[in-house]
C-alpha cells in the first residue's frame, strides 16, 4: 500500500470527503485503518469472527455517526478507535454474545498479548507513548482501551474508589493528548 496514492491521502481530506457523505472514501478509510482497528476490537472481543462483525457494525456507525465527529475534540484516528472500542464492549455485554459463549467450549490458553494479533501498537507508537505515562494512568489505559474494562469494572476489580479510576482516565487521556501532539 506504501506506493498507492490512497496512502497518501490527509486526514483533513478524508474528513472533508465523510462530510461530503462521499461514499468512496470508506474503502480508503477501511484500508488504511482496518488493520489497527481489527486489534483493537479483538483485544475486547477475542475472537477473530466477532471481531471481524463488530469491525464492519463499527464502519456502518462510522458512516453513518459522521456528523457528529468534531475535528475539534480530536483526531479522526482516534474518534474511529472509540467507536469501534465502544462497538466491542457492546458486543461482550450482549446478551447475544454471553450465550454464544456459554455454548461454546473455551480453550485452555493463555490470556492474548500485545503483538499476537493483527495490532502492533509498537508500529504506531502507542506502547512507547503510554509507557511515559504514570503507572497508575497506564494501568487505567491499558485496562480501558486494550482489555475492555468499563472505569466500574476497574473500581470494583482493584478495589480503587470510581471516582479516582475516572480521574486517572481523564489525566491519562489529557497526557497522552499532549505526547501525540509532541510527536507530530
Amino acid at each position: 500500500m506504501s506506493n498507492s496514492p490512497l496512502s497518501s491521502i490527509s486526514e483533513e481530506e478524508l474528513v472533508a470527503r465523510l462530510r461530503a457523505q462521499d461514499s468512496t472514501v470508506v474503502s480508503i478509510l477501511y484500508d488504511m485503518y482496518s488493520a489497527t482497528l481489527f486489534g483493537v476490537v479483538l483485544q475486547i472481543v477475542k475472537v477473530e469472527e466477532v471481531a471481524e462483525d463488530v469491525l464492519q457494525e463499527a464502519f456502518v456507525k462510522i458512516w453513518n455517526s459522521f456528523h457528529g465527529y468534531d475535528a475539534s475534540k480530536g483526531r479522526l484516528f482516534t474518534w474511529m478507535i472509540n467507536i469501534c472500542r465502544n462497538q466491542a464492549i457492546d458486543k461482550i455485554r450482549s446478551k447475544q454474545h454471553r450465550v454464544s459463549l456459554k455454548t461454546q467450549e473455551i480453550p485452555d490458553s493463555p490470556r492474548m498479548e500485545f503483538g499476537s494479533s493483527g495490532f502492533k501498537p509498537d508500529h504506531i507508537g502507542i506502547r512507547e507513548i503510554t509507557e511515559q505515562l504514570s503507572p497508575e494512568q497506564k494501568q487505567i489505559i491499558d485496562l480501558m482501551y486494550f482489555e475492555g474494562f468499563t472505569q466500574s469494572e476497574i473500581a470494583d476489580e482493584y478495589n480503587i474508589p470510581l471516582g479516582t479510576v475516572k480521574t486517572r482516565a481523564r489525566s491519562a487521556i489529557k497526557s497522552l493528548g499532549k505526547l501525540f501532539k509532541g510527536r507530530e
